[in-house]
């Protein structure tokens, strides 16, 4: 199965309309959140992805909410909106989890949740499935640009206990393109260029 990721948009409409280029290279597309700016204006890229030729997979960032994201995405009948949810495709499980975690510094506007909330929003994630969120894992491709980690305990907890084959991040943007193993996962910093990621077929049908 081959993968298209990406996150943290922000509406660049360039790189958007390339990332729907590449899409006819792949299996599915997921974006790891962060399509709109300061909760505005999430469906400029929206618009563009939905006219993406494979199945995509989506989570909201913390600069647009579900509801948000629900509405700009009305009409794309190809895409599966997960937070605290999870799809089946082609025999592997994906589940997705949203906004900031734990509560970011940004104020009132960011669409965040803290670290027990993402805990209960985790609670059916599948073992050894593909988890996206646009939060890293605490102490994995996390650190901002002056030298912060803010990463998620409850995601990094996670992949140690439930052992997620892959894990699809963004909301860093000093981490974007980055790849780092953290137990027995993969965890990839998707950012807005995109990376393509061949899935093992052992978990999972092309």
């Amino acid at each position: 199965m081959r993968l298209l990721l990406f996150s943290d948009l922000h509406c660049n409409i360039a790189a958007t309309q390339e990332l729907v280029d590449r899409g006819q290279q792949v299996d599915v597309a997921i974006g790891a959140g962060d399509f709109g700016q300061v909760r505005r204006r999430a469906g400029v890229c929206i618009d563009i992805l939905k006219v993406m030729p494979c199945p995509t997979i989506i989570v909201p960032g913390n600069n647009e909410s579900l509801a948000e994201l629900v509405e700009a995405c009305r009409g794309w009948e190809n895409v599966h909106i997960l937070h605290g949810t999870g799809v089946l495709i082609a025999g592997v499980n994906f589940f997705g989890l949203g906004g900031g975690v734990p509560v970011t510094p940004f104020g009132s506007w960011s669409w965040d949740f803290s670290e027990e909330e993402a805990h209960d929003l985790l609670g059916d994630f599948p073992e050894a499935g593909v988890l996206v969120s646009h939060s890293p894992p605490k102490g994995c491709l996390d650190v901002d640009s002056n030298g912060t980690s803010r990463g998620s305990t409850t995601v990094r907890d996670l992949i140690f206990a439930k052992r997620p084959a892959l894990v699809v991040c963004g909301h860093i943007h000093a981490c974007w393109g980055r790849s780092e193993q953290v137990a027995e996962s993969t965890v990839i910093n998707a950012g807005p260029a995109g990376i393509i990621f061949e899935f093992p077929r052992r978990l999972g049908t092309s």
